[in-house]
């Protein structure tokens, strides 16, 4: 089963559904552009607007454990959105003038405007969210689900505040580095699994499992971005190598190096952005103290936690398969 074929045209048309098109354009216009469905004029168009993960995980973890996926159509469209309010936030905060191959919202419209976008993503999730309680689901299951939800968004927040915090640190320990991603990336995958499960009708220890899965998984996943943002194809990343030891980012290969080689260390810690040259010598001592093999022991680590957790969980069918596989496509995926 291709999840994406099953599922994505369901999926954005809910999503579509939800953010509408109402006073103000410029408002709704600009939810359009980000999410990959309008240009710049607010013209339609057909642009890839990231890869929906976690809305798949949701609807995968659903149908793998009885549950109608169609049912969770709502939870996964605002899960979808969530993500995105994350990115519009994230992109002012980190300066991010691209994503997707195109402007960000606040390099287009400036960072007020795109702030009320990222605002108003927020609140359509909890408003696509809501739509469950039209649907067949217990009353006590919906304040459940939204209880989880409000959870994870402030464990989100709570890891974004601490990344930002840490790029003025010279010294993060790793186990702070594992905590801020855990709760930055890893929860809201965690999260998206879990409510799958819940929607579903899985028991609580299933539920717990499906959790664990995405939040092992997520770990996983970022530990493979780290990678890419030093030694990624910049044709598939759209980054070039070493951005982020260009600009001086904590990731897990970085702070490997700091801790391992005092030339390294030296370079991250000078006043100067590294040249060219610097980044080649930078990537070279990386390799050499091992911080590549490191990080990537420790993503097929979390990994294999990520595996053990989806077997226990219980699921079955074509759905529980592609669970599988789509935790392995992640794993070794190049951008």
């Amino acid at each position: 089963m291709d999840p994406f074929t099953r599922y994505l045209p369901a999926l954005e048309a809910t999503m579509q559904a939800v953010v509408g098109s109402r006073p103000p354009e410029l408002l709704y216009g600009m939810l359009r552009y980000h999410l990959g469905w309008a240009d710049t004029a607010f013209r339609p168009v057909t642009q890839k607007a990231g890869k929906r993960l976690r809305p798949i995980f949701l609807l995968l973890a659903c149908e793998a454990h009885g549950g109608d996926w169609q049912t969770a159509l709502p939870a996964a469209a605002a899960i979808e959105l969530l993500h995105n309010f994350t990115l519009i936030h994230d992109d002012i905060e980190d300066r991010d003038c691209t994503r997707r191959g195109r402007p960000t919202l606040w390099a287009v419209w400036g960072e007020p405007q795109a702030i009320n976008a990222g605002d108003a993503l927020f609140a359509l999730s909890y408003r696509s969210l809501s739509n469950l309680g039209a649907g067949p689901l217990p009353a006590e299951l919906t304040v459940r689900i939204i209880a989880c939800y409000s959870e994870t968004i402030l464990r989100i927040t709570e890891g974004q505040c601490f990344d930002l915090a840490f790029e003025t640190q010279s010294e993060i320990a790793e186990a702070d580095y594992l905590a801020m991603i855990h709760n930055k990336t890893a929860v809201l995958i965690g999260l998206a699994c879990e409510l799958g499960g819940m929607i579903a009708g899985a028991t609580e220890e299933r539920v717990a499992a499906l959790r664990e899965f995405g939040e092992y998984l997520g770990m996983a996943f970022q530990m493979q971005d780290d990678l890419l943002g030093l030694w990624g194809d910049p044709e598939k990343t759209g980054k070039p190598v070493g951005s982020d030891l260009r600009n001086r980012k904590k990731t897990l290969p970085i702070l490997h190096g700091m801790a391992h080689s005092a030339d390294f260390a030296a370079l991250v810690r000078a006043s100067a952005a590294p040249d060219n040259a610097e980044i080649a010598r930078g990537l070279a001592l990386l390799e050499s103290v091992g911080s590549r093999e490191y990080v990537q022991e420790q993503a097929h680590r979390y990994h294999r936690a990520a595996l053990d957790a989806l077997a226990r969980s219980g699921g079955s069918g074509e759905a529980q398969a592609a669970l599988y596989g789509l935790a392995g496509q992640l794993l070794g995926r190049s951008a």
